[in-house]
């Protein structure tokens, strides 16, 4: 498989902070996020991890009810990053 270049995987995250900041109301499971990036799961998990570290998006790990997903993750934007998202696209 040729490798990525690290310019694609920074607009490949860019569309994935895009489609997060689209979904504000709705955490979305990993898997919606492969299959609107039309991606491999396994790589855009990668991407949210990396994204996670960076303090960019929020991982959620368990339902409203505080029952823990057991292999399922949620992702939102963390909501200071949805403000200055929405500050820049305002401008």
């Amino acid at each position: 498989m040729p490798r990525i270049s690290e310019k694609k995987i920074q607009r490949i995250k860019e569309e994935v902070l895009s489609h997060l900041y689209n979904n504000p109301a709705r955490p979305l499971f990993t898997s919606q996020i492969a299959y609107e990036m039309i991606r491999d799961e396994e790589f855009i998990l990668r991407l949210l991890n990396e994204l996670h570290e960076s303090k960019l998006i929020k991982k959620i790990s368990s339902n409203s009810n505080g029952k823990q997903f057991l292999s399922r993750r949620k992702w939102t934007l963390r909501p200071e990053v949805y403000s200055k998202y929405k500050e820049l696209i305002n401008n």
